[in-house]
């Protein structure tokens, strides 16, 4: 009864009744962050909603090039099609709200946009953390905490997971990122493997060059050009390029300076859904801080972050069997999309044989 009285401090009477009344909805949406990361991080939602909801149809709310990312998991029961940046996309987003006739939605976003549309597409209880303007829309939801710099970093698994413990729903007892493939999907990612040369028995390395935030993401395509080499040297892999739309620079930039045999799957068909059961199938994968660094972990498979611009406190999360490789400076992090100085320091200095030795250790304890 006190932990009960605890968890319930500073919320309304009317708060605290919509709260206890969550267990009995029949239909509840899910508004997904937008960053492909950030939506595998926060799969460990979804596996606490479906415990705690048993009976609810639980629908995720994101774009469609993305529901892909989520598809085959047990815990979602339907999508939404997120696109209410235009008038068309909004009454379309509505239509598909109204069909799944939800009685409450969690938001996963910060936006106060995302609050907006969801009322009107008449959700009444929506729950998600009250900033951005937005407390007056939201049914109720924690607040994030700050100091005298600003909001303080917490590891986004937990950030999320933050609105479900103020629901008060029982958290599972190991939360770890979770992606789901289908059998049919195994067999389609089995045979694109095959068609590159990539057989059961070959140690594969992924290497992904790119990142959609911006180039200050991204090591410099010589250094993993360099870096590949090494690789081929030293542990005799498969190697392949994973890259996504607007990376095709880098692709080749990194072509461009590597004797390294490399498999390059542009132009394969490969989109966030495809991806995850090649990313699977990695022995080990070398990456910016981008998406398909949560697809590896997700997956339990042995990573190397390369990481520059962002605060390692946001993914400080299922570290098991990761490396971040990053230079503490002065302007970093940052979080810009290009370097404010123009000199990009916070990449530039990590050098290739500083990746590859995190790489040959990280290896030695997962053996």
């Amino acid at each position: 009864m006190e932990t009960e009285e605890r968890s319930l401090q500073g919320r309304s009477p009317e708060t605290i009744t919509m709260t206890l009344d969550l267990t009995h909805v029949e239909a509840l949406v899910v508004r997904c962050p937008t960053w492909v990361g950030d939506i595998a991080m926060a799969t460990p939602v979804f596996e606490c909603l479906r415990a705690n909801l048993p009976q609810a149809k639980i629908i995720a709310m994101l774009k469609k090039g993305a529901q892909g990312i989520l598809r085959d998991s047990p815990w979602i029961d339907g999508f939404v099609e997120a696109d209410d940046k235009s008038w068309s996309g909004f009454c379309q987003m509505r239509r598909q709200l109204r069909e799944c006739r939800p009685d409450a939605a969690i938001l996963l976003t910060n936006s106060l946009r995302s609050a907006l549309t969801m009322r009107l597409s008449g959700v009444r209880t929506v729950y998600g953390y009250r900033r951005e303007w937005r407390g007056p829309l939201l049914a109720g939801g924690p607040t994030v905490s700050r100091n005298a710099q600003g909001i303080i970093p917490v590891a986004m698994v937990d950030y999320y997971l933050q609105i479900c413990r103020w629901l008060d729903l029982e958290i599972p007892s190991v939360v770890k990122p979770k992606l789901f493939i289908s059998e049919a999907l195994r067999q389609r990612g089995g045979i694109l493997l095959q068609q590159c040369g990539i057989g059961d028995s070959d140690f594969v390395v992924g290497l992904n060059p790119g990142a959609s935030f911006g180039p200050s993401k991204c090591w410099p395509a010589e250094y993993f050009a360099q870096l590949a080499e090494l690789c081929q040297e030293r542990l005799s892999p498969k190697i392949v390029i994973f890259s996504g739309p607007g990376e095709e620079a880098i692709v080749r930039a990194l072509l461009d300076h590597t004797k390294a045999d490399l498999i390059d799957l542009r132009d394969r068909g490969v989109d966030l859904e495809l991806l995850k059961p090649l990313i699977q199938r990695c022995n080990l994968m070398i990456t910016n801080d981008t998406g398909p660094r949560h697809y590896a972990v997700a997956f339990g498979v042995p990573t190397v972050v390369i990481m520059g611009p962002t605060d390692p406190r946001y993914t400080a999360s299922n570290l098991e069997h990761t490396v971040v490789v990053r230079k503490e400076l002065p302007c970093s992090p940052c979080h810009k999309k290009t370097c404010p100085l123009e000199h990009h320091k916070c990449m530039r200095e990590i050098t290739p044989a500083e990746v590859f030795a995190a790489a040959e250790a990280l290896l030695n304890t997962c053996v």
